[in-house]
């Protein structure tokens, strides 16, 4: 049952107080408590929650049923004026804001007295008043603020203390700086508790936050079970506690329990800290896979060392029988030779695995999966491995058990365009462009990619449009020529008008806009609720405007085809309407749509007063779009007040920079303005690492000599922090390197554990790539690191090549024969092309002509697929597909899609002999053929090569 009114006033005078300034109480910044405050409520509002009525919170201000000593003389001076002036901010008009403030301000100097929280928030917990968010929004930061409290009296009782974790949870949820003020010591089974609340916040967290959270764990373990600290040594001679021993074995079955997911960040030597008989038990439990669920990646070295551990537990034959605990260590796991049953309980766990080596793992275990039957079940044990069998694989499967298959994996799964052309031919068998029955095709799912452009052409309108969630997956990987063969036939039985208003995904995408002008639109209603693209946006969004119906909250996808001379033609006082909704949907927002609504906003807001900027208003900040604030002139962001600073760092925490230019002046601008409002006028010296982190996407445009003004822990932090950079700027970069060896030492010496994690900074150096020494775990740490970059330099990739060919001791002599120590040059072999894929690109022409025909045919399609080639390359490797297949004359279309771009090779008088069909000739257009290569009697060759067919 909800509190009554009364009731929900007590609760917030009580907690109200605890923003006052307070001799000898619970510590509490009032800046900070109401700045998350109000973005909770924010949150609220947004959800679309409505706000306590004012005349029911005075009526709980007279009420009778508040005890006497809980009142004061001066009604008005309550700590209720403290949240409603929150709450006006978040939910009242501008125009009304100064009416309010002058009405609500307080002198808000009450006692808190920390032990009526608990029994406030176990009031709240009862209630289902959708208003009651507001409440919880306002008690969360006061709840944690008296879990993380340092004085005596912030002991809780076991219920009190899960009343509090209860209410303080949101803060961790959705204020990231939060988790840098962790409790400095909790007791007993309340430390237990505290941990499952941060388990169960872990999934939002930040990779820098769940790293502090890991810290902090393991110093509460310690500190609490051994009596010791795993801080460095403290500046002062005499510490109260002393430092751990290297040797403790402090990861006992308790910590491996309460750690969960977190465990994952642990490093190689923590697991070195774990007593074999605890771990193994952890593991027999089948606990660490449950606990792992929601777990980010883990490293190399750490997965590594995790399996070493766990192996020794158990015989070596035992251990192939316990593989169903493993979770994410499968992806780590070389297993052996092992039955199909066996192989079949690992090959499903290695379904998030994505590295090269895991790739001949499952080749393995598909093999013996598939060893003693093709039957359907057999095929659907391999799950989405299913697209590593192997063209001969595909072709002994029965039709009947691939069309079950098919139909059970659903349409996201990716074949290569051999795999296609068999599987497609499976179905049609000889009769290449024999017609197919709407639901035939829908039953194909992802295999309808490979479809031939003429059986397209053939399909009823009828029988696919009444599906409009399957046709969207059948198409979502069709070429652009299959796309239009299929309009073209979807035409003959529909006008273009139904057909527009019908269609959805690539298929829509694939109006030309000759057609789409004839469907007739007239309305917005057509239009709105339908993913358009972008050429497609720019003709609907100027006849919208010339229907006089743009109504921006409604584009939706029409958005991005808004142009600045539209922009620019808005009425001053619909400007920001039209601001906020163009940058509520921001994945429809261009760079250059951004500048030019950023652009026209502040020129309406300097009109409704000169001097905007200068005296601009927390409220008034609040309502200007983060990502239209980036773009602020250098000049207004000097002039920005500091009473601004809290909305302006809560904006730059959020903000998506990739919108903004990368040399764009506002850039430094912004990242100068946001130092100063943290320092508050002082130097940068007392920055936290929890100021650092508010700077969010800002932190990766610090300068190396900004960072050197800071504490040296803030600095580690900070280069740890910038790790998860997506762009740094250039001109940063050589002083970033030199300031990370100075902090970590040289990258020469630094551990796996160090390059797995602080790598991402060293990679944007190239000399730093080229002078990494080739030890035994280097290939797989810059392996796991490419996979979290963006973009990956040819240094990269060159140096990822040197260490998978080079062979540096016995083990990898086994697993890939390329160039021994003397330089003499040994041929590729099937296991490293396959490793290697894209970066097959770097073997020389004189190494690719020592491939055997074997090797060549068992890796062509992966060869084929690379773009790049120099001539000598693709001199070889023509000359190997003549040694493989036979004259080119005698090859079949089937040979053609396997060479794939191995076919530059060839030359004019060759190509012509080829069995290219349009829809094969632009399986290969991204290739980057010559000029001097399309030949003549190849129709729509230019157009197909370039990959602009209409």
């Amino acid at each position: 049952m909800a509190p009554n009114g009364g009731t929900y006033f007590f609760i917030l005078m009580v907690a109200g107080a605890a923003f006052a300034e307070h001799p000898g109480g619970m510590p509490s910044d009032k800046a900070a408590l109401k700045d998350i405050t109000k973005k909770l409520m924010m949150k609220c509002h947004s959800k679309g929650y409505p706000a306590p009525k004012m005349m029911l919170l005075k009526s709980f201000f007279n009420s009778s049923d508040l005890p006497a000593g809980d009142r004061t003389a001066d009604q008005s001076n309550t700590p209720l004026s403290t949240f409603l002036q929150i709450l006006n901010f978040v939910t009242v008009d501008t125009s009304r804001d100064s009416v309010i403030q002058q009405t609500m301000d307080a002198s808000e100097k009450m006692m808190w007295n920390c032990s009526n929280l608990p029994a406030m928030i176990k009031m709240m917990r009862s209630s289902s008043e959708p208003s009651a968010c507001y409440m919880k929004a306002f008690v969360a930061p006061l709840s944690w603020s008296a879990l993380t409290a340092r004085t005596e009296d912030s002991n809780f009782d076991s219920n009190d203390y899960d009343s509090l974790l209860w209410a303080a949870k949101p803060v961790l949820e959705d204020i990231p700086y939060a988790t840098m003020k962790l409790p400095p010591k909790v007791e007993g089974k309340n430390m237990k508790k505290m941990m499952n609340m941060l388990r169960e916040v872990h999934e939002s967290m930040t990779d820098d936050q769940r790293s502090e959270v890991l810290n902090w764990m393991k110093e509460q373990i310690t500190q609490s079970q051994f009596n010791c600290t795993m801080r460095p040594p403290p500046k002062e001679k005499s510490a109260p506690i002393h430092r751990c021993k290297q040797s403790l074995k402090w990861l006992d079955l308790d910590a491996l329990t309460m750690m969960g997911p977190y465990l994952t960040l642990l490093s190689p030597d923590d697991v070195d800290s774990s007593p074999k008989e605890k771990l193994c038990d952890f593991f027999r439990s089948a606990q660490f896979n449950s606990r792992m669920t929601r777990a980010t990646k883990m490293k190399p070295s750490l997965g590594k060392k995790f399996i070493q551990r766990i192996q020794e537990c158990f015989s070596e034959k035992q251990f192939p029988e316990n593989m169903d605990k493993l979770g994410p260590l499968a992806c780590y796991y070389d297993a052996p030779d092992l039955t199909p049953d066996l192989s079949k309980n690992l090959l499903a766990q290695l379904e998030d695995c994505d590295s090269p080596i895991t790739s001949k793992l499952k080749k393995r275990l598909i093999n013996s999966v598939m060893s003693n039957s093709s039957s359907a079940q057999a095929l659907l044990d391999l799950g989405s491995s299913v697209t590593l069998l192997s063209p001969k694989q595909l072709l002994a499967v029965p039709k009947k058990n691939l069309k079950d298959v098919l139909k059970s994996l659903g349409p996201s799964i990716k074949w290569t365009r051999s795999q296609l052309h068999i599987l497609v031919k499976k179905q049609l068998g000889d009769k290449k462009c024999a017609e197919m029955l709407g639901k035939d095709l829908m039953a194909l799912q992802s295999v309808a990619a490979g479809l031939p452009s003429c059986v397209l052409k053939n399909v009823k309108a009828q029988e696919i449009l009444d599906d409009p969630e399957g046709l969207r997956n059948v198409s979502k990987k069709m070429r652009k020529g299959q796309l239009k063969a299929m309009l073209q036939g979807l035409r003959g039985n529909l006008s273009t008008s139904e057909l527009v208003q019908r269609l959805q995904g690539p298929l829509l995408h694939s109006v030309s806009l000759t057609r789409l002008d004839k469907a007739n639109i007239t309305s917005l209603e057509e239009v709105e609720n339908k993913t358009w693209s972008l050429t497609q946006a720019a003709y609907l969004a100027k006849k919208m405007r010339d229907l006089k119906q743009l109504q921006y909250r409604r584009l939706h996808s029409v958005l991005q085809g808004i142009t600045c001379k539209m922009i620019d033609a808005v009425a001053d006082s619909s400007t920001l309407d039209m601001a906020q909704a163009l940058t509520d949907t921001p994945q429809w927002l261009s760079k250059v749509q951004a500048g030019c609504v950023a652009r026209k906003l502040f020129m309406t807001l300097e009109k409704e007063r000169s001097d905007y900027f200068q005296t601009i208003t927390e409220k008034e900040m609040d309502m200007i779009p983060s990502s239209l604030l980036l773009y602020l002139p250098p000049w207004n962001m000097t002039d920005l007040p500091d009473s601004v600073c809290p909305v302006f760092i809560d904006k730059m925490e959020t903000a998506n920079l990739s919108l903004l230019p990368p040399l764009a002046p506002s850039r430094p601008a912004l990242t100068q303005r946001a130092l100063l409002c943290l320092a508050k006028g002082e130097d940068l010296t007392g920055l936290t690492a929890a100021d650092v982190l508010r700077l969010g996407s800002l932190l990766c445009e610090l300068q190396p000599s900004t960072l050197r003004l800071m504490a040296p822990d803030v600095i580690k932090f900070s280069l740890q922090a910038m790790v998860s950079c997506q762009h740094i700027p250039q001109r940063h970069r050589t002083g970033l390197i030199q300031l990370v060896s100075e902090a970590f030492g040289s990258p020469s010496n630094w551990s796996s554990d160090t390059l797995e994690s602080l790598g991402p900074l060293l990679l944007l150096d190239e000399r730093a790539i080229s002078a990494l020494p080739n030890k035994p775990w280097m290939k797989d740490a810059l392996v796991f690191l490419r996979s979290r970059l963006t973009h990956t330099s040819e240094a990269l990739k060159r140096k990822i090549f040197d260490l998978t060919t080079t062979a540096s001791n016995e083990a990898r002599k086994k697993r890939a024969a390329t160039s021994d120590n003397t330089g003499n040059t040994v041929a590729p072999t099937e296991l490293v092309i396959e490793e290697l894929g894209k970066d097959n690109v770097y073997w020389t022409a004189a190494e690719l002509d020592m491939m055997s025909n074997s090797t060549f045919l068992a890796t062509v399609e992966i060869l084929g697929a690379i773009s790049g080639y120099s001539a000598e390359q693709l001199d070889v490797l023509s000359k190997k597909a003549v040694e493989a297949f036979g004259p080119v004359s005698q090859m079949t279309e089937s040979v053609v899609v396997q060479l794939g771009c191995i076919t530059q090779g060839f030359d004019s008088s060759d190509l012509a002999k080829l069995p290219i069909s349009l829809d094969t000739l632009e399986d290969i257009g991204h290739c980057g053929w010559r000029d001097s290569q399309c030949l003549r009697r190849w129709s729509r060759c230019g157009r197909v090569l370039l990959n602009t067919t209409t």
